[in-house]
């Protein structure tokens, strides 16, 4: 499911969903658990968008209808969407956020207690094979973040559960 960029200056993508914007505005998504927040950027456009993941692949899950759910089917989504507004792939760069273990006393079990992990693994896969250089992660930890892209200049803030902020 999309969320519309072109209206609104301030885009809250909900999980499962993505959003496509460009400056001047902001995007963000809440509660990044072991759900992965995909941050695509065109500097020279300010165009960018945001994808909050909850699966590494689609192919994997049973209902799998809603490609916004899976890192490896949203992020063509996103890259169309972006070049339809301008924006180039070879100056899209990207960056991720989430991928925690929400259940450490569990951090040894195989299966959906290491989605996180199987989440990053997959964003750092599918983006090297589109030639999409990841500038700036935060990933991992066993707590959810909170992010915010600034559309002017494709910083993003990153706020964790105990309110520590940092910005990429």
């Amino acid at each position: 499911m999309a969320v519309d960029g072109a209206t609104r200056r301030e885009i809250t993508v909900a999980v499962a969903q993505f959003g496509i914007g460009q400056a001047p505005g902001t995007m963000m998504t809440l509660a990044l658990g072991s759900c992965l927040g995909i941050v695509l950027y065109d500097p020279a456009t300010r165009i960018g968008a945001l994808a909050h993941a909850m699966h590494p692949r689609r192919a994997r899950v049973k209902n799998n209808a809603n490609r916004a759910k899976f890192v490896d089917s949203v992020l063509p989504i996103l890259l169309d969407g972006m070049a339809r507004r301008g924006a180039r792939r070879e100056r899209v760069v990207a960056k991720i956020f989430g991928g925690a273990r929400m259940f450490e006393s569990y951090a040894g079990s195989a299966g959906v207690m290491q989605i996180g992990d199987e989440n990053v693994a997959a964003a750092r896969e599918e983006l090297a094979s589109m030639g999409i250089p990841i500038v700036a992660e935060c990933v991992g930890g066993k707590s959810g973040r909170t992010i915010v892209l600034d559309l002017s200049n494709g910083f993003v803030a990153v706020r964790d559960v105990e309110s520590s902020e940092a910005v990429y």
